[in-house]
């Protein structure tokens, strides 16, 4: 160990033993994908609570006798689990879809940096080797470029759990062709950023999108002096400030995205919920068909009679036949005022005998019914050890 700087002696080790993991784990995805092929043969279901519950209650037993925290064990090995379930997801996805795209164009909002970019790139990760970027400078831009064929995909933030629901989305749903093939949630990180050396009583503008100002309303409310300046997406904000490199302006937006435009970050979570997460839906031009051993979800849009307990009945028609409801978002009905549209997401499979049948049921009590989309559910639940 060189006695002049120990600590490089350590942190070799400490990289070497990183380098370890990385390995390790792409080798447990590799049996991941073994995994699935196995259950495709068998037609067992993607998840395996018992399974996933036993591992943890292993794992945290045994990190015990190494002296490592439990919560720690649990959320390093749900995340490892979680990695597992959707590459075992996406494979049942592709061999039932007959799908080998090795890259796909991808609209979404903003230009490099936007977390709608984020999103895409995360999607784009587990089912493509790679992706052509376009960013648009408005939602209308992202369905036209896929309408279009100028695109294959579509990503577009649907529901925050912060601000709710993003209702120019839900309002352009209306209107689309596309249908829904699949879905994201990221964790929402908000950084104030500036491009040099700063402080937050020294900015006197702040630039970002609407959505995050309102997801951060508390921590901005402690600063009345900043002018707020909204742009077309986080990323518009982040190149403007980068741009106009001054002290006296600052950017919301992200970590990774500040770090394409050269930003430094000055204050970390801003969000008013400690829990910031964006639910992203994915659109293309055909639906999907998703297998019966993969968690799916089926998103509709309906327009009920305006006799009193319509809506009501609708939705008994679900309980029925034991779908849950995860989503119900109403919008009013362009032409037609004070009548609404209801989007309703729930877990279900399009092709199950439960869905046809609740479908069926609904048709002659609605005004207009119409399936959005039905597509792998990614919103995996993690498992907690007894």
């Amino acid at each position: 160990m060189n006695p002049e700087n120990p600590l490089l002696a350590l942190r070799g080790k400490i990289s070497a033993l990183d380098e370890q993991l990385l390995t390790l784990l792409a080798q447990r995805r590799a049996l991941a994908v073994e995994v699935a092929e196995a259950k495709m043969a068998t037609h067992r279901p993607v998840r395996d609570i018992d399974r996933e519950r036993d591992l943890l209650e292993h794992l945290v037993a045994l990190g015990k006798s190494h002296k490592l925290d439990a919560h720690y064990i649990t959320r390093l090995f749900q995340q490892i689990i979680e990695d597992s379930v959707l590459t075992q997801q996406a494979l049942l996805q592709k061999h039932l879809n007959n799908t080998n795209a090795h890259s796909a164009r991808i609209a979404f909002l903003g230009p490099k940096g936007s977390y709608s970019h984020l999103a895409s790139r995360h999607y784009a990760a587990r089912h493509f080797d790679n992706f052509i970027e376009c960013g648009c400078l408005k939602f209308h831009d992202i369905f036209n470029q896929v309408e279009t064929g100028q695109a294959d995909y579509a990503v577009l933030p649907v529901e925050n759990t912060t601000s709710g629901s993003i209702t120019d989305v839900y309002d352009l749903l209306q209107q689309t062709s596309l249908s829904i093939v699949g879905e994201i949630t990221i964790p929402i990180d908000h950084c104030v950023l500036v491009s040099g050396s700063t402080d937050l009583q020294q900015v006197e503008t702040v630039y970002s999108h609407p959505q995050p100002f309102q997801q951060c309303s508390q921590f901005v409310n402690r600063y009345p002096h900043w002018k707020i300046e909204y742009t077309e997406s986080t990323a518009a904000a982040m190149e403007k400030v980068a741009a106009m490199n001054s002290p006296k302006v600052a950017a919301l937006g992200s970590e990774a995205g500040g770090a394409l435009y050269g930003l430094q970050v000055l204050e970390r979570n801003l969000a008013n919920q400690r829990q910031n997460i964006t639910r992203f839906i994915v659109l293309a031009r055909k639906p999907v068909e998703v297998s019966l051993q993969v968690p799916a979800k089926t998103t509709l849009i309906m327009a009920t009679g305006q006799q009193a307990g319509a809506l009501v009945e609708a939705l008994l028609v679900l309980r029925k036949h034991h779908l849950t409801m995860s989503k119900l978002e109403s919008r009013p009905i362009n032409g037609n005022p004070w009548q609404e549209m209801f989007y309703i997401d729930f877990q279900g499979n399009l092709r199950s005998e439960e869905v046809q049948q609740a479908l069926q049921e609904l048709t002659p009590i609605t005004r207009s019914l119409k399936v959005l989309g039905c597509y792998p559910s990614e919103n995996i639940v993690a498992i907690d050890p007894q």
